[in-house]
């Protein structure tokens, strides 16, 4: 009878352990097939999203492509349109800048003249300055060659006697020293007695015959010629012979 109790309690526990077992495999089974139709749903939910993102960039690929042709039309209409302008502008520039170097040019000439002009005015000046100088000297000594003139009349009519006295001697002196000054400061006697006559240094103011001299020869001065540098400051006054 026990024996009996055990196995039918033993049975019953296998039956539900066998129960158990199914239940646990149906819950098993349905737990795979929600996560069969999750993957499922999520597979189709990405799939779906996949499909939308490359709609979208085959969309925004053709707004780029119609913004970039847009771009490029408006490109080329505006490089339609700019080219006159550039061009104008560049004309522009080019006329303005030949106007300047033309300007530039105008005045580097004016500039080249003045310069020439200032140039020759300056040595025309020093010229005139000099010619002013040398016409104050020579009226200086045309006004000193009296007193030389005296000087030498003077001397040339002391006695032999007199020579050695104090005074002549003195004159003698004064005298020298005026014609070393006038020598210094450029003034030189010309010379006349034996030398042939020129107009330019002498003037003849008597003519006579002598065998012993040549034709056209100064035999006398009757007065000194002086020089100043190359100008003549008064003509020697000669006698000319044959």
């Amino acid at each position: 009878m026990e024996e009996r109790d055990k196995t039918i309690e033993v049975m019953k526990v296998a039956m539900e352990m066998e129960e158990k077992a199914k239940n646990t495999e149906k819950s098993i089974d349905k737990e795979i097939d929600e996560a069969t139709a999750d993957d499922k749903t999520a597979n189709e939910k990405t799939k779906s999203r996949k499909d939308n993102e490359m709609l979208k960039e085959q969309k925004d690929d053709e707004l780029v492509d119609t913004d970039n042709k847009d771009k490029e039309d408006v490109s080329q209409d505006e490089e339609t349109h700019a080219k006159p302008g550039k061009s104008f502008l560049k004309g522009s520039k080019n006329k303005e800048l030949a106007a300047k170097e033309e300007k530039i040019q105008e005045l580097n000439d004016r500039l080249i003249r003045s310069m020439a002009e200032f140039d020759n005015f300056r040595k025309r000046s020093e010229k005139e300055k000099s010619q002013m100088f040398d016409l104050g000297v020579k009226h200086i000594i045309e006004k000193l060659l009296p007193v030389i003139d005296n000087f030498e009349r003077g001397l040339a009519s002391v006695n032999e006697e007199d020579k050695d006295s104090p005074l002549v001697q003195g004159f003698n002196m004064i005298y020298k020293q005026l014609m070393t000054t006038m020598d210094e400061i450029g003034v030189k006697v010309i010379e006349a007695v034996g030398n042939e006559f020129d107009p330019n240094y002498h003037n003849a103011v008597m003519h006579g015959e002598d065998e012993e001299l040549g034709e056209n020869i100064v035999s006398e001065e009757y007065q000194k010629g002086y020089m100043y540098h190359d100008t003549v400051v008064r003509h020697s006054m000669v006698k000319v012979v044959n």
